[in-house]
C-alpha cells in the first residue's frame, strides 16, 4: 500500500519510541484536550466543521417548509441514536421526495464528509438496491434513503444522517471542531452482481480479497490464532444495541505479524477510513495510530474456501471494523466501522454537556 502519511510504523510525532520505529509497543498518545474521534481542535477540523455546516444549511435552505420540517429532528431526540440498516421507515426526507436541485444539495452534503471513493460506496449501495428491485419487486427502492438533520447546523451540538437499506452514515458535530462519522454501515446484497448491466460489481469485494490475502500470508500457527470460530457468525457482532457483546479483542495481534501482513490490515482499515474527505481521513488515521496498532487484532470465523460463509474483523482498543458474508449462500455482506468510545460523538458530547453545566 503506498505510503500516504499514516503507515502503521510511523510515530504520530515523527520520531520513534523505544529506538525502533517498528516496535509494536509505542505508547498511546491521546489528545491532551477533549478525547474525540478526530482529536483536539485544529485548523483542519475547524475548516471541516464549517464546510459540513455550510453544506447542511444550503441543503435545508433549498427545501420548502414542509420538507424542512420533515428533515429536521431535535439533536437530543432518541431518533438520532436509533440507527439500523434494515429496510424500514425512518424520520427524515428521502431522496425520492427531493427535486433534482435538492438531491444535488444533498450530494454536496455527503461530499462534505466523503471523498470520491466514499461517494461511490454510497452509490453502489443504491445500485445494488436497484438490482434487488428487479429481482424482488418495488418494495426495494434505491430512492428510499433518508436524510435527517439533527439540531441546527453550525450551532453545537448538531449532526446529520443518511440511512436506508444496507446504509447508515451517522455524522455528529458535538462541539466546535469535533467530528464523528460512526457508526458507518455499508451492506451489499447481492455481494456479487451476477447478471444485468452491473454484472461483476462487487461493492465490498476489495475488503474480502484483502482479508483472504492476509490469511494466506500467515503461518499455520498464526492462522490458528486468527481463526476464532469454525462457522461464520451470520451477522456482524456490533449491530445496533449489541456493542457490549464484543468484550476484549480476540484473534491474532498485529504485534505478532510481519510488516507485509500488518500492511494488509492497514489496507483493510483504509477500506472505511479512506472513504473520508482528506482532512477528516488524516485526523481519523491519527486516531487509529494513537491506539497503538500493535494492540489491534485480526479475527476470522468460518471456512477459508472462496464462495463459502465467512466473517472477519479488525478490532483495536476502540476502533472496530466487521465484515460478515453468510446470508443468501454467502452473497450478502454486512460491514460496519464503529468507534466503541465515541460513536455519535458521545465522548465529546458528554464533555460538552459537563462544561455547559459548570458555566
Amino acid at each position: 500500500m503506498p505510503h500516504d502519511g499514516w503507515h502503521p510504523h510511523d510515530h504520530p510525532h515523527g520520531h520513534p519510541r523505544h529506538g525502533d520505529p517498528h516496535h509494536p509497543k509505542r505508547r498511546m498518545v491521546l489528545a491532551a484536550a477533549t478525547f474525540l474521534p478526530f482529536g483536539g481542535a485544529s485548523a483542519q477540523t475547524v475548516d471541516a466543521a464549517r464546510r459540513i455546516a455550510d453544506a447542511a444549511n444550503r441543503f435545508l435552505a433549498g427545501l420548502d417548509d414542509a420538507q424542512r420540517k420533515q428533515a429536521t429532528i431535535a439533536f437530543d431526540s432518541g431518533n438520532r441514536l436509533d440507527w439500523h440498516y434494515i429496510p424500514r421507515s425512518r424520520q427524515g426526507l428521502t431522496l425520492g421526495e427531493m427535486t433534482v436541485a435538492q438531491r444535488e444539495a444533498a450530494h454536496t452534503l455527503f461530499a462534505s464528509v466523503l471523498n470520491e471513493r466514499g461517494l461511490q460506496a454510497l452509490e453502489n449501495v443504491r445500485i445494488v438496491e436497484s438490482v434487488l428491485r428487479e429481482q424482488q419487486g418495488s418494495f426495494r427502492d434505491p430512492d428510499r434513503y433518508f436524510v435527517s438533520v439533527f439540531g441546527t447546523p453550525g450551532g453545537f451540538p448538531w449532526g446529520w444522517r443518511l440511512e436506508g437499506h444496507h446504509l447508515s452514515l451517522n455524522v455528529a458535530l458535538p462541539a466546535a471542531a469535533h467530528i464523528s462519522v460512526t457508526p458507518f454501515f455499508i451492506g451489499a446484497h447481492p455481494a456479487t452482481v451476477r447478471d444485468g448491466p452491473h454484472k461483476g460489481l462487487r461493492p465490498l469485494g476489495a475488503a474480502e480479497d484483502l482479508a483472504r490475502q492476509l490469511m494466506a500470508s500467515l503461518t499455520e500457527e498464526q492462522r490458528r490464532s486468527a481463526i476464532i470460530a469454525e462457522r461464520s457468525f451470520g451477522e456482524i457482532v456490533a449491530s445496533p444495541g449489541r456493542e457490549r457483546d464484543l468484550a476484549q479483542p480476540t484473534g491474532l495481534a498485529l504485534a505478532a505479524m510481519d510488516g507485509a501482513a500488518r500492511n494488509l490490515v492497514e489496507a483493510l482499515i483504509d477500506r472505511f477510513v479512506g472513504t473520508l474527505a482528506p482532512d477528516l481521513a488524516t485526523a481519523q488515521k491519527q486516531r487509529v495510530i494513537e491506539q497503538e496498532l500493535g494492540r489491534f487484532r485480526f479475527a476470522w470465523a468460518g471456512t477459508l474456501s472462496p464462495g463459502q460463509a465467512h466473517y472477519f474483523r479488525v478490532h483495536g482498543p476502540v476502533t472496530l471494523i466487521e465484515h460478515d458474508n453468510t446470508q443468501n449462500n454467502a452473497n450478502h455482506i454486512h460491514s460496519v466501522w464503529r468507534d466503541l468510545s465515541a460513536d455519535f460523538g458521545n465522548d465529546a458530547l458528554a464533555d460538552h454537556y459537563r462544561r455547559e453545566r459548570h458555566r
